[in-house]
């Protein structure tokens, strides 16, 4: 799983069948700060995310079971909406 901010959305009105009724979004992934890393993916919103926010993202096998569809031709998924995130600061 990562972090990723939604940047937008994807309108596809003919797709697989696996993907019928999905909604698809756009996210750039982060960095530990927060940051996006210049690498984006199109995800099925599991959870009903909008433009800007932060979202943890799952792959593979663990994004169709969000899904409920064990044989989606997703890959990628939307599964929480972030409220907040704390990163431990390390001494030096």
């Amino acid at each position: 799983m990562y972090l990723a901010k939604v940047i937008g959305t994807v309108v596809s009105t003919s797709k697989a069948e696996s993907l019928a009724g999905t909604k698809l979004l756009v996210v750039a992934r982060l960095t530990e700060r927060l940051i996006p890393d210049g690498v984006t993916e199109v995800v099925v919103d599991t959870v009903g995310a909008g433009n800007g926010e932060t979202v943890i993202v799952a792959r593979g096998s663990s994004a169709r079971q969000a899904l409920g569809r064990d044989h989606s031709v997703a890959d990628a998924a939307i599964v929480g909406i972030v409220d907040t995130v704390e990163i431990a600061h390390q001494g030096g």
